[in-house]
Parts: C-alpha cells; structure tokens; sequence
C-alpha cells in the first residue's frame, strides 16, 4: 500500500515522506546555517536560531513548494523545469511569505544575509533530494504492481492515464485481463486468463486487482470471477472498483464509469450545516481581508481599463450558482465593447482577437476576477468552488454530458479544484473534463481541501494557467 487515507482523501505515502525530509532539511539548514558559514569563513551577522524560527523557515518554504505545484509537479518535468519551479517557490512565493512573517514577529527575522544563504543552500540541497526521490519512486523494488481485469473502453482509458500520470506514483500496471471477446487493449498489454488468481497475484508480485469491465452481464459476453476475486480479498491482496482507482490515485471523478449508484451510496455529496456555516464565516474573513489588500490593484485595473478601452469598466454576466439559481456575475473588462455584438454567447478561444491588451494582463494575472469578491460577500459565491458557467452554455451541456447537474449542488467559487488540475475549458468536451474533477471536490469537499486549493491557486496565477 502506498497511500493513506485521511477522512475522505487518499494521500501518497511516497510525497508524504518526501515532504518531511523536506521539512526536516530546512529545519535543520536554519539551525546549523551559523556553523556553515563559520567553517567557510563568511562574515555574517549573528543569527536567531531558535526552534519557532526555524518551524517557521521551513512551513513558509514548504507551502511555497506546495503552492507551485512542487511535488507532482516535478515528475514531468525536466532538470531546468525543476530548478525554475524551486527557486520560484523559494526565493519569490517562500520570499514573500517569510517577508510577511518577519513584519509580524521580527525576532524571527535573522536578518538578509542569512536568510539568502539559508534559502540558497536549501534549494540545492532539495533539488537533489527530489532527484533522488524520483530514482527511487521509479525503482521496480518499490512499486506497486496492479492488475486490470477489464480490456474494453474503461480498461483502455486507465492505461492511457497510467502512462501520463500514474507511473509516477509508484504503479506499474502489469496487464489486462480480459472480460469480454470485444477488446479495446492493444494485444501487448493484454495477460492470459489466470486459472488460480491467488497464485496468479503471487507469483507477480501483484498487490492490487482493479476491476474495470464495460459490461458484466453474461448475455452481453461478460463474466466476472467472484469467488477468485473474494478468495484474493480475503488473502490480502486489495480489488477495487475501476472508479474508486481513479478518484483515489488521479484525483477525479472518470465520468465514463459514473453510474447514479455511485453517487447515492458513496459515503461522500454529504451536505453539512456545520460545514456550510463554517465556510460562509471562512469567506467572509477571507473576501473582506481581500479586498482590503487588493483595493489599491482594483483601482489601478479599474484606471487601465478606462484609459484603454474607456466605459463600461466592469462587465457583469448571468451565471448559474447553487441549485441552478441564476446570479449576476461582475469582472472587470478585458474584451471589447463589441465582444458579443450579436448577442450571442461564445466559448473564449486561444488567442482571441477580442481581448484587450490590458484585458491579456488582467486575464494572466485574475485580475478580472478581483471584482467576483462583491459576490462572495454576497453569499451567491464561496471562495473555493466549482466555477459558475453562463445559463446558455449549461443549457447545452445538460443535454450533452451526464451528471452535469451535480456540479449545482455545491456553491460556486472564485477558485476551484478543475482550475488547478485542467486547462482552461472552452468545449463541451474540457467542460466534461473539467466536471471529473467537479465531482471529485463536489464529493470530497472539507475545508482542509479548501486551503489546499487556495494556496495551490498561487501557482496558476504565478504561471497564468488556464488562461485564454
């Protein structure tokens, strides 16, 4: 097993561990920074290394890592990528936020030089922790072997994901087996039918059978082997459910494999009063505090706006929230007057000639969003939610994409979980990658998940992600 589950979330044992050394590596590069630069002969000030200042050295840096995406991040990217993400979570996100923390506690503060040598030799020696990491998530000792048993759509849609995203998590999908004489599954990938699936996952060393059939009925050509499937359960080795492997290792919610039993008897689309009550006080506090940290960038964008473009400044559009109520929805303007001069309601294209060159900015950096602060203030927002869409477009993608309406069951939001996992979505088919992971937070929502995604959103707005 590598994972482990807090509440409703399955977290990765590997970026668990792998976030504490990191958290122990800074911690004690704070510490014994003085000793360092003693033997090196470097002339520097006296330090303030007590317990509390290093604690506070190593979170700051630690959510910057998390908020660049640091940790998933790396294991597709390349060398330079990994240099440009660390030194950005360092020095500008971890820089930023240890400057906040010092003008709150200045005995922390061990003053500039020290602190640039502490996040310096820390960024060289995480860089090659997270390279070592890599060398052995990806070693063949480590890994967990998994089985399909299922080669139709389903079982073809896994291993295409396996191959993009899941290698890095410390998998290695070893077959298929097939159901069914239809087969969606390259011939190499497939294994033959076992005659004793105990000894079939012993002898591979298999740890988990993941059963992704596309049809079970046997007039339909299906079967599913129940007793061999109860006999490994009960000998140790885990069978899931081909949509429980994909929430629980990607994250989302495979629209293909969603049926309406899933959603009634998951233990999770629980609504909570409690809950509710805590998030509305959580973006009260948040919405207010940002409006007074923006306000001086809301005036300079309202400025830019109108000296660009002139009126109107903001824009304001009807927007579909909680329970499929319709709400009005402001931005500032980063399109033309004439944008949609025909009245009719169009996708956002890449490169589109209708934005403004102010209205490119305001796009990268949100900006145009700052004015969506009235609306949390409101009550028709949350801060962390699924991103409300125009009523015309929900209309369409009702009828063309199933379960679309769940999304409505949970408050719309400024940010959101498909924010920071899909690219901007401007199709019915992003909307209906984007639901995936609409469900998944509408199904998992906590305000722990919440904060997570907060301050993972530095990374798109840093990085100006999903933008068009």
């Amino acid at each position: 097993m590598s994972y482990i589950r807090f509440r409703k979330h399955y977290l990765h044992i590997p970026y668990l561990v792998l976030g504490v050394l990191e958290f122990s590596v800074l911690f004690a590069i704070f510490s014994l920074l003085t000793l360092f630069l003693s033997l090196a002969g470097v002339d520097h000030a006296p330090m303030n290394t007590d317990i509390i200042s290093a604690f506070l050295f190593a979170l700051v840096l630690s959510c910057g890592t998390l908020a660049m995406g640091g940790y998933l991040a790396m294991v597709h990217e390349s060398l330079s990528s990994l240099l440009f993400r660390t030194l950005v979570a360092y020095c500008f996100v971890g820089g930023i936020g240890l400057t906040v923390v010092y003008v709150l506690l200045p005995s922390a503060d061990p003053g500039s030089a020290n602190l640039f040598w502490a996040v310096i030799f820390a960024s060289m020696v995480v860089i090659l922790l997270r390279l070592a990491f890599l060398r052995i998530v990806d070693s063949e000792q480590v890994v967990r072997r998994v089985v399909i048993f299922g080669a139709g759509d389903f079982a073809a849609s896994l291993l295409d994901e396996y191959e993009r995203n899941m290698r890095a998590l410390g998998i290695r999908i070893i077959g298929c087996i097939a159901d069914n004489p239809s087969k969606a599954v390259a011939e190499d990938k497939l294994v033959p039918t076992p005659y004793d699936f105990y000894q079939f996952c012993r002898q591979n060393n298999v740890s988990e059978i993941v059963v992704a059939q596309q049809e079970r009925r046997r007039t339909e050509g299906g079967w599913l082997p129940v007793p061999e499937l109860m006999e490994c359960k009960l000998r140790g080795i885990a069978v899931t459910n081909g949509l429980d492997f994909y929430e629980r290792e990607l994250k989302k919610a495979k629209l293909d494999m969603v049926h309406p039993s899933w959603i009634v008897f998951s233990e999770g689309f629980k609504a909570s009063k409690s809950r509710a009550f805590a998030k509305r006080l959580l973006d009260l506090a948040i919405s207010l505090s940002l409006l007074a940290i923006m306000f001086p960038f809301i005036v300079l964008t309202a400025l830019a706006v109108f000296l660009e473009t002139g009126r109107p400044i903001l824009y304001s559009q009807s927007r579909v929230g909680m329970l499929g109520k319709e709400f009005r929805i402001y931005k500032f303007r980063s399109m033309r007057q004439d944008a949609e001069k025909d009245g009719k309601a169009r996708w956002a294209s890449a490169n589109d000639d209708r934005i403004t060159r102010v209205g490119a900015f305001i796009r990268n950096t949100r900006l145009d969003e700052l004015p969506q602060i009235y609306n949390v203030i409101k009550g028709e927002m949350s801060i962390v939610g699924p991103r409300p869409e125009r009523p015309e477009f929900v209309s369409e993608l009702k009828e063309k994409i199933p379960f679309y309406d769940t999304r409505h069951y949970v408050k719309p939001g400024l940010m959101g979980w498909a924010q920071l996992k899909y690219p901007y979505g401007a199709s019915v088919e992003d909307a209906k990658g984007k639901l995936e992971y609409d469900l998944y937070y509408s199904k998992n929502h906590s305000l722990v998940m919440d904060l997570l995604i907060m301050i993972q959103t530095v990374e798109v707005i840093l990085l100006g992600k999903g933008v068009r």
